[in-house]
């Protein structure tokens, strides 16, 4: 099997906290006794390793989840990869998954106050905001308050999801005001309007405009700096494969993860 078709076969997409949920729980109901926690035998791990993880960890965490499958033979990466807020709320409604990487700590702690971790979550890689615009950037956008601009076609995420709450604090801080044509659901929903050319311009995170390469073209503004956001990450409390889990954990913690990390646009903590 290619790796791209290892991908696509390991990777779901999540609309929604519902969403997130029904694919996951088919996915265990389906997968038959090999896809719950290891074999037992000391220092061996297989089956699946569900990871509920933020959209802007999509092309860095399916790298590592290559990886943890090459270095551990028999275990099987599958990612939910979605709104931090969606996955939260899938979570905390019963949707199985071992690990939870989210985009901020405020998504994390509706998984902490529920009792669904296990231990405390660690902040593992940081993320800063970049406003993408379509090559050659046409408008010639320069800053933050060039996008107030009248006639342009402007989109934010949601202020319930990680990216859009950053952009809010970003607005603030250069004491400014933007209506967009349309709040999306997570930060790639926002990219991709760019790169459909349905939007003038985006302001998601400096990992994604490096994840979309020549598609977009990212513009630095410096009220990026007041709402850097954390990541933390948890295996929970009644994970499917806490074994496997763990090691996940451990890899992304890892000198290898924030190579991978650091080499998509992340931040060192």
């Amino acid at each position: 099997m290619t790796r791209t078709a290892r991908r696509n076969r390991r990777t779901l997409q999540v609309a929604g906290a519902g969403a997130a949920a029904l694919l996951v729980l088919s996915a265990c109901s389906s997968s038959g006794p090999d896809s719950g926690a290891g074999s037992g035998a000391p220092g061996e791990l297989s089956g699946t390793v569900n990871v509920f993880a933020a959209a802007s960890l999509t092309e860095s965490f399916t790298e590592l989840g290559e990886e943890f499958e090459e270095r551990h033979p028999g275990t099987e990466v599958v990612f939910n990869f979605g709104g931090s807020d969606s996955l939260a709320a899938g979570i905390t409604s019963g949707a199985p998954a071992d690990v939870f990487a989210s985009a901020s700590p405020r998504t994390m702690k509706v998984v902490t106050d529920a009792g669904d971790a296990a231990g405390t979550p660690a902040t593992f890689v940081r993320n800063r905001l970049e406003i993408a615009t379509p090559p050659g950037n046409p408008d010639e956008i320069a800053s933050l308050e060039d996008l107030t601009a009248g006639g342009l076609k402007v989109v934010l995420c949601d202020g319930t999801v990680p990216c859009g709450a950053a952009a809010g604090k970003a607005l603030a801080a250069a004491g400014l005001e933007l209506t967009p044509v349309s709040y999306e659901e997570d930060v790639r929903s926002a990219l991709n309007k760019v790169v459909l050319k349905e939007a003038d311009a985006a302001v998601v995170y400096r990992s994604d405009v490096r994840a979309a390469g020549d598609k977009v073209e990212g513009v630095e503004f410096p009220e990026s700096a007041e709402a850097v956001n954390d990541y933390p990450i948890t295996l929970l409390e009644d994970a499917p494969n806490p074994a496997a889990g763990r090691a996940f954990i451990e890899l992304v913690r890892s000198a290898e993860g924030r190579r991978v990390l650091t080499g998509a646009g992340f931040t060192a903590p």
